[in-house]
């Protein structure tokens, strides 16, 4: 009754049994190998990838009293400590249970003190992301200058919610999802040493299933051997998981490429039978038309494909253009499902659309419709030119005098603002004013009382004394809070723009081939989208 589930069971204890990390490997034996270890180090990325385990491997590794090729050795009492988890230099923290500021200073009020047992104290928090934003002060101390005997691990699924302060602190490893052919292999694998029969094809959509996650393919795996008393089979984890079989996506992906409407309709008949998940039928397809988008493109990517024969074959059958003509319709066809009197007629309008917008073969030239005149009837895919609006000029509201180098008093504000040395706070506030008199005594400005709180008096006595400058003259300033009869250049600047982005919106709106899309293709026009040249 002992079971250890096969996640724990073939869980790494050295560098060498980590699984599609390469990068993050090699830079961990670099810094063991050259003794530049950092002070601390963070893992991220998504469940089920690692992070923790090499975590504890690099502890293993710092501490280990016999170090093979830098990699821990696994026989030394210290080895043998860290994996049966009684090694009291390594300080293991979930952050989610422990998130409150008492917490980090019970945990780092023994940090100065030397390890008992290796080399290094070293301080592993899983989910550091989960700390209060006072334990993130509390633990940015010691990490600012901790002592020589002390590291840090930290392991987060969330970098972003970490605080600057602690990330520049630390050395960031970013680990990678995992490829499908990388968890089918350490699958296969394992189930070899369990001793376990299993169908490839079974460990094909395990692979997928696990979206990238070595922790979830192997919790599916134990749930397949459960399921299939024993053994893993094609059919028992089809079951399991609730998927349709692999077959018939291959097989209505060769009828879409021969364009033949009644071989796909008659599979979606024998698939209807099953009560397949049509979602999730159209979400594979989807993904056999990327796949098979990038072999045509970059043929090595074929290299870590399961599947390599039929995408190389679709990819041979299929045209560049086709297939990106099905994968779009595909993509927008998901949310008609929801809408769709029911899933299967949903699909099957989605599948007869591709045929339908399918490009007229004529020889082996494609014939587009041209945009310019439209035909009641389309029946193949047009190339639109989209050609970018042409905004006309917008007049200013109040037209300005030709700025001379030489300021006069007949100058308006916005000249004067123009040459005015003063700091760009100062001009913003100054922007907020508007000139009542100016004479060669007295400069008189009228402030919006919007803006009366920016006033006081270091920025009158910047304004002044730009002003004497500009006109060589002991200009007294005063400004008033006071309601205004014009606008402020700050308002003219933003008039302007209102202006320029409501132009630039109608000649979106009024361009004929914005209005084709829009009537043949229910396109849509996102104003906030829009900006003007």
């Amino acid at each position: 009754m002992n079971y250890q589930v096969l996640a724990r069971k073939w869980r790494p204890h050295n560098f060498t049994e980590v699984v599609g990390q390469a990068h993050v490997i090699t830079s961990l034996t670099n810094a063991l190998k050259h003794q530049r270890l950092h002070q601390a180090y963070l893992f991220t990325g998504t469940r089920g990838v690692g992070k923790t385990t090499l975590a504890r491997i690099l502890a293993k590794a710092m501490n280990c009293e016999n170090l093979q090729d830098f990699n821990p050795c696994g026989q030394c009492d210290i080895c043998r400590a860290v994996d049966e988890g009684r090694f009291l230099d390594l300080i293991e923290v979930d952050a989610a249970s422990r998130t409150k500021v008492e917490d980090t200073r019970d945990l780092l009020d023994n940090a100065q003190y030397a390890p008992n047992q290796g080399r290094y104290k070293v301080y592993l928090i899983d989910e550091v992301h989960m700390l209060s934003g006072h334990s993130f002060n509390a633990l940015l101390k010691t990490l600012e200058e901790p002592p020589p005997h002390v590291k840090f691990l930290l392991a987060t699924t969330d970098p972003h919610k970490i605080p600057v302060t602690v990330l520049s602190r630390c050395l960031q490893l970013n680990l990678k999802r995992l490829l499908p052919s990388e968890i089918f292999t350490q699958m296969g694998f394992i189930l070899g040493q369990e001793g376990i029969v299993f169908e490839p094809d079974a460990l094909k959509l395990i692979s997928r299933a696990a979206d990238g996650s070595m922790r979830d393919a192997l919790s599916l795996l134990d749930q397949a051997i459960v399921y299939g008393n024993g053994a893993v089979s094609n059919d028992e984890v089809h079951a399991m998981l609730g998927s349709i079989a692999q077959q018939p996506v291959e097989s209505i992906l060769h009828a879409l490429s021969q364009a033949d409407a009644s071989a796909i309709l008659n599979q979606i008949d024998d698939l209807s039978q099953l009560s397949p998940d049509f979602s999730d039928l159209l979400q594979q397809l989807l993904q056999f038309l990327h796949r098979v988008a990038l072999v045509q493109h970059v043929p090595t990517t074929l290299t870590h494909d399961l599947d390599a024969e039929v995408v190389a074959h679709l990819a041979q059958t299929m045209s560049p253009e086709d297939v990106q003509l099905y994968y779009q319709i595909g993509l927008l066809g998901q949310k008609d499902l929801e809408l769709a009197p029911d899933p299967r007629s949903g699909f099957e309008m989605v599948m007869l659309r591709m045929l339908t917008f399918r490009p007229v073969q004529i020889g082996n030239a494609q014939q587009p419709v041209q945009v310019q005149q439209p035909a009641p009837q389309i029946q193949a895919r047009p190339q639109v030119q989209i050609s970018p609006p042409q905004v006309a000029p917008i007049q200013p509201l109040q037209s300005a005098p030709q700025v001379s180098n030489a300021p006069t008093f007949s100058d308006n504000w916005e000249t004067i603002l123009a040459k005015l040395n003063v700091g760009r706070f100062v001009k913003e506030f100054a922007k907020h004013c508007v000139l009542e008199s100016l004479d060669d005594s007295e400069c008189r400005l009228n402030l919006d009382p919007e803006k009366a709180n920016l006033l006081d008096s270091d920025v009158t006595a910047k304004i002044e004394t730009a002003l004497r400058e500009m006109f060589s003259k002991p200009l007294k300033l005063t400004i008033d809070v006071k309601a205004l009869a014009t606008h402020t250049p700050a308002q003219q600047i933003i008039q302007a723009q209102e202006h320029r982005q409501q132009a630039a919106v109608e000649a979106i709106y009024q361009d004929p081939n914005v209005a084709y899309l829009q009537s043949h293709f229910d396109a849509q026009v996102l104003p906030e989208t829009i900006e003007p040249f």
